[in-house]
């Protein structure tokens, strides 16, 4: 072979290797430039799931939030009820044993006076049952005399009307029970009238 051909066949050789180079290469650059894409759009799509789960989690969190605060507040509904169920229970003969507490007065004003003739000491006798019935089934309601003679003077259960002098006592003590004072369950529904040394 003449060496021009041969040159003219390995340019030709050359060539067509720098033009397949050439391809190889556009079709590597093409090839990365695709993989950086699709990395692109993975990435996106990873951060759009990120931001997607974190949003989730957020009105998760939310709506926990939501459903303890619902049920503390039931928690306190049911409990206010119960109470106010038991309050009603407790001082539902309230308004009828305040009542009666003048009935009370007047039978202990009827066994406090001075009787001698027979008929009169029987009539007394039947009085002081019915007071102590009375007494009795009040007492199942709750009902509870105020202790107020000789006590010192409390002003959640006293009301003091006047005052005396006893140098045997000390100050502060109560003198003298004007109006018996009642409690029911453990309130107060009229508190002793009484005299208090000064």
């Amino acid at each position: 072979m003449p060496e021009k051909e041969q040159e003219q066949t390995l340019e030709g050789v050359t060539a067509e290797q720098e033009e397949t180079c050439e391809v190889e290469q556009d079709e590597a650059l093409e090839k990365s430039q695709e993989d950086e894409e699709l990395v692109e759009s993975q990435t996106d799509e990873e951060v759009e799931e990120v931001d997607e789960v974190a949003a989730l989690e957020q009105q998760l969190a939310e709506e926990q939030n939501k459903y303890l605060r619902l049920l503390a507040d039931f928690d306190n509904y049911r409990r206010r009820q119960t109470q106010e169920a038991d309050n009603m229970r407790k001082y539902r003969a309230q308004s009828v044993i305040s009542d009666l507490l003048a009935v009370i007065d007047n039978l202990e004003r009827a066994l406090a006076t001075t009787v001698e003739s027979q008929d009169a000491i029987a009539l007394k006798e039947g009085v002081e049952m019915v007071q102590r019935t009375l007494m009795e089934a009040l007492a199942k309601e709750g009902l509870e005399v105020i202790e107020a003679l000789d006590q010192p003077f409390d002003p959640n259960v006293h009301q003091a009307v006047m005052t005396g002098s006893d140098s045997e006592k000390e100050s502060g003590i109560v003198l003298q029970e004007l109006q018996k004072g009642y409690m029911l369950n453990g309130r107060v529904i009229r508190p002793a009238m009484v005299q208090v040394n000064e």
